[in-house]
């Protein structure tokens, strides 16, 4: 890897009210806060007003609206001057399809010249669907009402003939310009359709379910190249000195790309947004430093949450929902609902794939099971087994490469999720979502269609009579689609429709893991340490469903599930009054949740959260089919829990209640994150208290000039006055000590290793390099020192030998510290060796 590892990160969502030379402005305080690198959100030309930047146009221009190439190298400059790097988000599966149309020259081309565009490569195109030509659904009505109103319309724009529609401007292929227009359309290279039909008609990959992102082949070397070569040319320059690389499982070659990667950016320090589920870890043979985080996420929150409460809290969301089922069960069906309708267009599309390569498939292939599956090769019997295979998978991909022999462990891996497929099947003929995707009259073919699908995806030499080129994409395509089942019909779908404990509902979460005890987090800890040293660690990012502060608040239900029955339980009964016939319970838990967890909120922002929570769950009303009317008696609901007096006094009393066990769990999984395995990243604002719910509430504008004022406060030996202050402090204390001591937490032989404690209420980590430098003790199972027992109190701490002080209070310690004392002032400790 070349060039130093950051021993902190700090995560800038860049828009136009907050660019380059914003970034600039902040960096005396970012280098006093003690991080080493600034880590950015995409940094090229993205659609105009972008508020993302994930909408890429043009890879190999800097983004005019954050500032242009000069205002970017200006503030890579003042943040030089600082001591601060700078890290970048490089988006490689997908770009934008913008309107105007042109603003895109490489899609724009396509859709001009067709397959003889020099870009036609760049797009993952399905050619053999809609004659060959690119189906876009843009339009707002069926195209013959369109042309009827006359709504489409030829111009001439810059000595060019185009067509007009709305704001869309498209491209006439060569020759046409002059034909009447419905015979000119039908003459293109594309087809316009009403947007509703593109929901099944799409054949261009997308990023997950967003039509106007590009799915792009950078596993073509010359794309890889094309899209790459002003990013890499920064790393080169000095100026780029790490990369974040969104959503690698979109791509069909992971691996391959990060090896091209590390060879154009010379092995620069480099992360990925893998989500890894349950105990799954990265590949070894991905060249990275690790994953963004959402692992250690998941580890480190889970540590504060209450295991015992978890048939508490299950009771409690069946009292009040009714909802009995398992979180299984509840996933299950919101995979294929995903699978049936969302995604409808990816599995069609392997559906058509699956029927060329069955009508040359050899009889003996996947144990003679190929000749049983020829006998129904109806779409809908291949769309039932595909759909209960993707139903099954329990992670992104199952790294099948197609000239590759596959590893035993992914073999055992697809052979238990074909197995588990079958099972299903056999039982039901059919699969639980809102839609039939199969009929229970032919369980047999579709049986034996999912054993041709697991071999098929494992394939990896020829197969006689079949084009080696379909076996290949059949394997890449498959792991394309996992990730996009996996992420819609999971974390978004199913953790909107199963709320016992929101705080665990999170990217890479797992609601069903209700806990994590010390053993678990020292084995990960000590399985980062030795594999993925300098992964990133997070709390909070631009994707999490709920801050981590948010999450803290909502941990505390485990600690106190009986006393929040019986809250929820009077305040549901006050919330009658407002209550709408339409509102189901389970999404009114949730919305109780989220209320709570980011207490106080406005009206606007509560019910801007509660829309988008009911249209991700997709039980009453979805982003392409709103339904009014419930979505109207879900906005007066939330409107009236944060406004009627008489509840908003009893979420003031709740948390004003348990504010000291939220203040021990902000506190103490901050710091856990600070000194555990791997580069911790800091979500822009987070240093102090925040309360933000899903984006775009957490894009929210950064207030910079009272952070840097309350940490110069701090530094001048004022005391904290609130708990956003104790944060601040925590944290520029902690970070401070990373980058001077980069070899106790991130260097090749730093070691971690968990204290012996007198209580399980206690947690306390040792962090150093040849000997134990760095001691962290935080309250973990009670909520902070006032919920322990006296008797837990009276014990004493055995340190490691020698002299400690605390960073956070100045107080000194021998080697055996009284519990009491240590955690007087505040519930965490951060220790340091003094002598």
């Amino acid at each position: 890897m070349r060039g130093a590892a950051p021993t902190a990160t700090y995560r800038i969502q860049l828009r136009p009210e907050f660019g380059f030379a914003d970034v600039a402005a902040i960096a005396g305080y970012l280098a006093d806060l003690g991080v080493s690198h600034v880590y950015l959100s995409p940094i090229l030309q993205a659609v105009p007003g972008s508020t993302h930047g994930y909408d890429v146009l043009d890879h190999n221009r800097v983004s005019e609206d954050l500032g242009g190439r000069e205002a970017f190298e200006a503030m890579v400059v003042e943040l030089h001057a600082r001591g601060l790097r700078v890290v970048v988000d490089v988006v490689p599966n997908h770009m934008a399809r913008a309107v105007p149309e042109h603003l895109n020259p490489q899609w724009w081309d396509v859709l001009r010249v067709g397959p003889d565009s020099p870009y036609a490569g760049w797009f993952d195109i399905d050619r053999t669907s809609a004659d060959g030509r690119i189906v876009l659904p843009i339009l707002g009505t069926e195209l013959a009402n369109a042309l009827q109103d006359n709504q489409i319309e030829k111009v001439t724009e810059g000595g060019e003939v185009v067509l007009a529609y709305g704001d869309h401007r498209l491209p006439v292929r060569p020759g046409t310009q002059h034909l009447p227009l419905p015979e000119l359309l039908t003459a293109q290279h594309y087809e316009l359709c009403f947007w509703r039909d593109g929901l099944e008609r799409l054949n261009y990959r997308r990023f997950f379910d967003v039509d106007t992102l590009l799915g792009v082949r950078v596993e073509d070397p010359d794309v890889f190249d094309a899209t790459h070569e002003l990013t890499l040319a920064l790393v080169r320059d000095g100026f780029v000195d790490g990369l974040r690389i969104d959503h690698p499982d979109g791509l069909a070659d992971p691996r391959g790309y990060l090896r091209r990667l590390a060879v154009g950016s010379g092995g620069v320090w480099t992360v990925v947004e893998k989500i890894l589920e349950g105990d799954e870890t990265l590949p070894s043979d991905w060249l990275c430093a690790g994953t963004t985080g959402y692992d250690a996420l998941r580890r480190i929150g889970g540590v504060f949450v209450r295991p015992d409460a978890a048939e508490p809290l299950r009771e409690l969301m069946i009292e009040e929902t009714g909802e009995t089922r398992d979180l299984t069960a509840v996933i299950a069906q919101a995979k294929a609902l995903v699978a049936v309708r969302t995604l409808r267009p990816e599995i069609d599309r392997l559906v058509r794939l699956l029927r060329r390569i069955a009508a040359s498939l050899p009889d003996d292939f996947a144990g003679g099971l190929a000749a049983t599956a020829r006998t129904t090769t109806d779409e809908r019997t291949i769309r039932l087994a595909l759909t209960a295979v993707l139903v099954e998978m329990d992670c992104y991909r199952v790294y099948a490469v197609a000239d590759e022999e596959p590893t035993r462990d992914t073999v055992d891996h697809l052979d238990r999720i074909i197995d588990a497929a079958c099972a299903t099947l056999a039982t039901a003929g059919t699969l639980a979502a809102d839609d039939p995707v199969g009929s229970p009259a032919k369980p047999p073919p579709a049986l034996a269609w999912v054993r041709v699908i697991g071999a098929l995806a494992l394939a990896t030499t020829p197969i006689p009579g079949v084009a080696d080129a379909e076996r290949c994409e059949f394997v890449v395509r498959f792991q394309q689609t996992c990730g996009p089942v996996m992420a819609k019909g999971i974390e978004d779908t199913a953790f909107y429709r199963w709320p016992r404990l929101a705080a665990l509902n999170e990217v890479g979460g797992d609601p069903d893991h209700v806990g994590v005890t010390p053993a678990e987090l020292d084995s990960f800890a000590r399985a980062l340490l030795a594999r993925w040293p300098t992964t990133m660690t997070a709390l909070s990012t631009h994707d999490t469903k709920r801050s981590e502060d948010v999450r803290a608040r909502l941990a505390v239900l485990s600690h106190r599930p009986t006393e929040w029955a019986a809250w929820l339980g009077d305040a549901w009964w006050l919330a009658a009054r407002h209550r709408q016939p339409q509102v189901d319970p389970v999404t009114e838990y949730l919305l109780w949740q989220n209320i709570i967890g980011a207490w106080p909120i406005s009206d606007e922002r509560a019910r801007a959260s509660a829309l988008k929570s009911v249209r991700e769950a997709k039980r009453r009303t979805t982003w392409t089919e709103p339904d009014p009317a419930y979505e109207q008696a879900i906005e007066r609901l939330v409107e009236a829990l944060v406004t009627d007096p008489e509840l908003v006094a009893r979420f003031d009393a709740w948390v004003a209640d348990t504010d000291h066990i939220t203040r021990a769990i902000v506190l103490g999984q901050k710091l856990l994150q600070l000194v555990h395995p791997g580069v911790p990243d800091l979500f822009q604002g987070s240093e102090l208290v925040d309360l933000s719910l899903v984006d775009p509430d957490n894009r929210r504008a950064v207030d910079f000039d009272y952070r840097a004022e309350r940490l110069a406060a701090l530094d001048a030996g004022e005391a904290p006055r609130d708990i956003s202050d104790e944060k601040l402090l925590l944290v520029s204390r902690a970070l401070r000590l990373r980058r001077a001591h980069p070899q106790w937490f991130t260097a090749a032989g730093a070691s971690w290793r968990l204290l012996d404690v007198p209580s399980d209420g206690l947690l306390a980590v040792a962090r150093g390099a040849d000997r134990p430098e760095v001691v962290a003790v935080l309250t973990t199972r009670f909520g902070s020192t006032a919920d322990a027992s006296a008797g837990d109190l009276g014990y004493s701490l055995s340190l490691p030998p020698g002299q400690w002080r605390d960073e956070l209070t100045g107080a000194e310690y021998e080697e055996l510290a009284g519990v009491e004392r240590l955690l007087a002032r505040y519930p965490v400790a951060l220790l340091v060796r003094a002598g």
